[in-house]
């Protein structure tokens, strides 16, 4: 064997070790969107937004906080746990996240970002939708100086993206304070409207950025939040009659949204899942799931454990598995295993045009 045939066999040998695991591997995972589905991004920045102090992630594995919403898993874990991922994307502001790690996807997600770049403004210093769709445009240029322009095309192009966003411009925007400035803007009605045609223009780029499969959840049951139950100054435990329409107005129109958008792309790109029909159902019968109640907070003080925040000093119930809500506004890592249950194999009832497992296996 030659000196330059052996040159040659080796470059391609280094080059299938280089390139081949992005093939083998489970496919990257990006998402996008607020306190929901952030994993810790906000730990990185000087905001209030924050779950990186005691008791959040007190059933983590490793019963640390660590920005995440939650007691323990969250959403993004769980459905990286589903498609197969060793690991859920690290957060993009994670210093640990580079090399070889930017193969396996990037979490983009902040708490108390809405749709609008004026919700969450009490925050501070919070990644906002288009920053975050900025972050998404850097991550490939990075990937690309790492294995290449054509094959981060492959990898962004095969991979999931989670986006969740919206409830903040209700709760954190229009509902924030009586009287607020998009209240007197808009009406209710119309309010809904403007989110969505943002909306649009949001998942567009998102398309645009290279994405093949795009997972969209609904607002979700907002009303029914202990943060919520307690604002309501009410003993009765119902929920704001105000948020749940404010739901029920938006919901319906970002599922013909995504419809019309898969339309006009030619192709499923975009999955709705409907959150709201998801949660309804442990929330109205939580005992027929195992919980004890949908309303209490498992952390918190105050009525329905739903003022302030979680602290070292809050009410802490001792079992979390019996509690849909962790803490004023966040589901418990049960309630979201249900939830991610759902998005897995659920009817139409819950996902359209399909499931999330039915959809990776096109």
């Amino acid at each position: 064997m030659t000196i330059s045939t052996v040159i040659a066999f080796m470059s391609m040998f280094l080059v299938f070790v280089m390139s081949g695991p992005i093939v083998v591997e489970g496919r990257a995972f990006f998402v996008f969107g607020d306190s929901l589905v952030d994993s810790g991004n906000n730990n990185y920045l000087v905001t209030t937004a924050r779950a990186d102090s005691p008791p959040y992630g007190i059933d983590f594995p490793t019963r640390r906080p660590t920005g995440r919403f939650s007691n323990g898993l969250n959403i993004p874990d769980l459905i990286s746990e589903a498609i197969g991922n060793e690991e859920p994307p690290l957060p993009y502001l994670s210093p640990e996240l580079r090399g070889r790690s930017l193969l396996n996807g990037a979490n983009f997600a902040s708490a108390g970002i809405g749709i609008l770049n004026d919700t969450g403004f009490q925050f501070i210093n919070i990644i906002r939708m288009y920053q975050q769709l900025d972050y998404f445009q850097q991550y490939q240029q990075r990937v690309s100086r790492l294995i290449g322009k054509p094959q981060t095309q492959r990898l962004v192009s095969q991979a999931l993206v989670l986006i969740t966003v919206g409830g903040n411009d209700f709760v954190n925007n229009y509902f924030l304070f009586p009287y607020s400035a998009r209240s007197r803007q808009f009406t209710l009605p119309d309010y809904a409207r403007l989110l969505i045609s943002e909306y649009k223009k949001i998942l567009l780029r998102l398309n645009s950025l290279g994405v093949g499969r795009v997972l969209v959840t609904g607002a979700g049951p907002l009303g029914c939040a202990p943060a919520e139950l307690a604002r309501s100054g009410t003993s009765n435990g119902r929920c704001s009659a105000e948020l749940q329409r404010a739901a029920s107005l938006y919901d319906p129109q970002l599922l013909q949204m995504i419809n019309e958008l898969n339309k006009k792309i030619g192709r499923n790109v975009f999955i709705a899942a409907n959150t709201n029909q998801m949660q309804e159902d442990f929330l109205s019968t939580p005992r027929r799931y195992g919980f004890v109640t949908s309303k209490v907070a498992c952390c918190g003080q105050g009525p329905y454990n739903g003022m302030g925040l979680c602290t070292v000093l809050s009410n802490l119930c001792p079992n979390r598995e019996l509690y849909v809500f962790w803490d004023a506004f966040h589901p418990t890592e049960k309630a979201n295993r249900m939830i991610v249950r759902h998005i897995l194999t659920g009817t139409t009832k819950y996902m359209n045009p399909m499931n999330l497992s039915s959809a990776l296996a096109l």
